[in-house]
C-alpha cells in the first residue's frame, strides 16, 4: 500500500561519559580536541536533525550515563531536545545500559517531544504530519541484558511503515520474524547492516565517535529516506573528529631502515588523504623476519620518530601504539651456536614449548620496591597469552643485545639509518 514519503535520522552510542582511549601519552596539542570530540560528534547529529528537514529522530541507546557525563552531557541533550521541540520534531529514545531510564534525574524533565521508551513494556507511537499518520515507531528500552528480546516487540499489525527501535545484539532471522520495515538498532560501536532483518533492512549505526583501536574507521549516524512506495534509502553520514586505525605492515622483506621508514610514511600519507581533515590515532603492527628484526631493534626510537614527524600536523596522525611482531622461528644455526646467544635462544625455545607457562615473573616484581601492589599482582598472575607475548618480546630484545644491534642503553647501534 502506498503511503507518504518521510525521512528520519537514526543515531546511537554517543557515550558522552567516555573519553577517547588507547592513549598511553596525552599529547598536549591535541588535549582540547580529544576532550571535546565526543560532544561535537553528538552535536553534529542534532545539528543535522534541525537542517535536514527530517520528520523525527531515533536514538537507540547508550547516549550517556547521566552521573558520569555530568551536567555538560545532560545539558547538551536537553538543549538540543528543546530546540527540536520548537521545530515540532519528535525524538524517540530507546535507552540501554549506560543510559538506563532509572538513572535520569526525576528533577530534570524531558521536553514533551521526547519519548523515552520504558523498560517494562513496548510502545507503538504513530508519527503524524498534517493530521495524517506517516509511520509507527515501536520501541522499548533495554532491560539490562546485552541481547535484544525480539518477542517483546510484538504489537498489533498496521498498514503504515514501521520503525522498531531497540538496543542489543540479535540474530538477523529473529529480527525478520518480527516483520517490521526498519530496525533501528544500538549497542554496537561499529556500523553494521542486516539487510534481511526487515523489508527496509536493519542497521546498527555505530557510535558517533570511535574511542579505541578496536573501533577503527569512520563513525557517524544514519539518514533514512522512505518514499511513497515504502522503499528506504539508507545513507551513512560521518561525524567523527578523530579516527582510529590499526595498521599492519609487513617488513619481512625490507632491506634497510630507510625502506621501512618509506613504507610507514606512505601508509600515513595514504590514510591522511583518505580521511581528509580528521585527526588520526594509529596503532602499528609491524611484522619482521629474523633478517629484518635488527631494523626495529629499538621500537621506542620508531615510536618517537612517528610521533615527532606526523603527530603534530594539522590534522595530526598520532601513533598511540607500536607493536613489533618477531618471527616465530629464528635461524637454526643461531640456536646451535656455542655462544651466549645460542644458550639464550635454546632457553627461550624451551620456555616457548611449555607455552611460557613455567615463566615465573614474581621475582622481577621484587626487584622493584616502588612497584604498586596492583601492578606487581598483575605481573605475577599474568595470563598464558601475556606470558607468551612477553617471552617473544624478551627474546627479540635479547637477540638485539647479543647480536650487537642494541647498545647497553637500548639505542640501536649505528645511529639513525
Amino acid at each position: 500500500m502506498a503511503g507518504e514519503s518521510f525521512r528520519f535520522i537514526h543515531a546511537s552510542d554517543f557515550h558522552l561519559e567516555k573519553p577517547l582511549g588507547d592513549m598511553d601519552v596525552l599529547p598536549t596539542h591535541l588535549r582540547d580536541a580529544l576532550a571535546t570530540a565526543p560532544f561535537k560528534a553528538a552535536a553534529a547529529v542534532f545539528e543535522a536533525a534541525m537542517v535536514e528537514n527530517i520528520d523525527f529522530l531515533v536514538l537507540s541507546g547508550d547516549l550517556l550515563n547521566p552521573v558520569a557525563a555530568g551536567p555538560r552531557g545532560m545539558s547538551l541533550l536537553l538543549n538540543y531536545f528543546q530546540q527540536l521541540h520548537h521545530k515540532n520534531t519528535p525524538v524517540f529514545w530507546a535507552a540501554s545500559i549506560a543510559d538506563d531510564p532509572a538513572r535520569w534525574p526525576e528533577a530534570v524533565p524531558l521536553p514533551p517531544n521526547v519519548t523515552l521508551f520504558p523498560k517494562a513494556r513496548t510502545l507503538s507511537i504513530p508519527v503524524q504530519r498534517a493530521g495524517r499518520t506517516i509511520c509507527h515507531v515501536i520501541g522499548r528500552s533495554g532491560d539490562g541484558r546485552r541481547e535484544l528480546h525480539v518477542p517483546s516487540f510484538r504489537v498489533d499489525p498496521t498498514d503504515e511503515f514501521t520503525v522498531a527501535v531497540g538496543p542489543g545484539t540479535a540474530e538477523e532471522g529473529a529480527l525478520a520474524e518480527a516483520r517490521f520495515d526498519y530496525w533501528a538498532l544500538g549497542g554496537e560501536h561499529q556500523r553494521r547492516e542486516l539487510p534481511a532483518a526487515a523489508s527496509a533492512g536493519g542497521v546498527y549505526c555505530g557510535s558517533t565517535q570511535g574511542r579505541c583501536l578496536d573501533e577503527t574507521g569512520a563513525h557517524g549516524y544514519t539518514l533514512v529516506d522512505v518514499d511513497s512506495e515504502r522503499t528506504a534509502r539508507i545513507l551513512t553520514i560521518d561525524c567523527d573528529l578523530f579516527r582510529y586505525y590499526q595498521v599492519a605492515v609487513d617488513a619481512t622483506n625490507a632491506v634497510a631502515a630507510g625502506n621501512l621508514r618509506a613504507m610507514l610514511s606512505e601508509r600515513v600519507a595514504r590514510l591522511q588523504h583518505e580521511n581528509g581533515s580528521r585527526h588520526l590515532i594509529l596503532g602499528w603492527d609491524i611484522a619482521v623476519s629474523a633478517e629484518t628484526m635488527h631494523l626495529v631493534a629499538d621500537p621506542q626510537e620508531w615510536l618517537n620518530w612517528l610521533r615527532r614527524d606526523y603527530g603534530h600536523g594539522s590534522p595530526a596522525a598520532w601513533t598511540a601504539k607500536l607493536t613489533i611482531h618477531p618471527p616465530r622461528k629464528y635461524p637454526k644455526d643461531w640456536s646451535e651456536e656455542d655462544t651466549i646467544l645460542g644458550d639464550f635462544l635454546r632457553a627461550s625455545e624451551r620456555h616457548a614449548k611449555q607455552g611460557a607457562k613455567d615463566l615465573n615473573l614474581a621475582p622481577f616484581t621484587e626487584e622493584r620496591p616502588n612497584l604498586s601492589r596492583t601492578t606487581a599482582s598483575l605481573l605475577a598472575d599474568a595470563s598464558a597469552s601475556a606470558r607468551g607475548e612477553l617471552l617473544a618480546d624478551a627474546t627479540r630484545l635479547g637477540i638485539g643485545y647479543l647480536r650487537g644491534n642494541l647498545s647497553g642503553n637500548g639505542v640501536q647501534q649505528g645511529g639513525q639509518s
